[in-house]
């Protein structure tokens, strides 16, 4: 017999090792790992429909003041809720403590509150406290205010008359004022009129503005003379009456 050679098992390479024959029936397919799997990327992310759907808001209106107007006037003029307090209340860093007092040039929000500002930050508690030591006066020295005081003539009492109105919330212009003293009575804080119907029926017109003493009455201004001849007090009377009866005494140009 033929002598036996001895079998070698033929030598593989390494990546054949690491397959595994295909076949039939139960026998798997197995691929060599030859890298990483692929990342695949995430969708985008989606806006919220209520975000995506939101109407833009409108912006307010603004308005530059002329000569003449006044806040009851402007809020009429554009028919804003709330009226003349409302724009006040929206443009109070504008126009300042007097709301009687704006003056032509100044910008007004109409319709939404005028932008502040941005506060600036925070001074670090070292200077603050440096600043705190160099002051002179005590800060409840410094807290009270000189009394304000005015010239005894028509335009001081129509300045006088503006700031009470001011802190009563009663709307009206020095020109406004002005204006209808000098058609009423020139002036004259004792003008009265002995000759028309209220003279006939036994209440004559008196003062700066010519007030009857039945409407003197039922709009004087707590804090003024309940003598209807006071200039202040004839004048913020009337212009409360005006208020009330035309919207301002701005909106008076002739008898009323």
């Amino acid at each position: 017999m033929p002598a036996h050679g001895k079998h070698r098992r033929p030598r593989t390479s390494r990546l054949a090792r690491h397959l595994v024959a295909a076949g039939t029936g139960t026998a798997a397919l197995a691929l060599p790992v030859l890298g990483a799997a692929t990342a695949t990327a995430a969708p985008a992310a989606e806006l919220p429909a209520a975000a995506a759907a939101a109407p833009a808001k409108k912006a307010p209106a603004t308005y530059s003041v002329v000569a003449g107007d006044s806040l009851s006037a402007i809020a009429a003029a554009h028919s804003l809720e709330g009226g003349w307090q409302k724009l006040y209340q929206d443009n109070r860093r504008a126009v300042g403590a007097n709301p009687s007092l704006i003056h032509p040039g100044l910008e007004l929000t109409v319709g939404g509150k005028a932008a502040t500002k941005a506060k600036a930050p925070a001074k670090p508690a070292a200077e603050r406290a440096d600043r705190s030591e160099k002051r002179t006066a005590p800060v409840a020295q410094q807290a009270e205010a000189a009394p304000k005081t005015y010239s005894d003539d028509l335009d001081g009492w129509i300045k006088e008359s503006l700031d009470i109105m001011a802190q009563h919330g009663i709307p009206g212009s020095y020109d406004g004022i002005y204006r209808n003293i000098m058609r009423e009575s020139s002036g004259n804080p004792l003008a009265i009129n002995n000759w028309d119907s209220n003279a006939a029926k036994g209440t004559p017109s008196k003062g700066l503005l010519q007030v009857i003493d039945p409407t003197f009455q039922a709009y004087h201004v707590p804090g003024t003379s309940t003598d209807s001849y006071d200039p202040v007090a004839n004048i913020t009377a009337a212009c409360n009456y005006a208020a009330d009866r035309y919207g301002s005494i701005d909106n008076v140009n002739g008898p009323y």
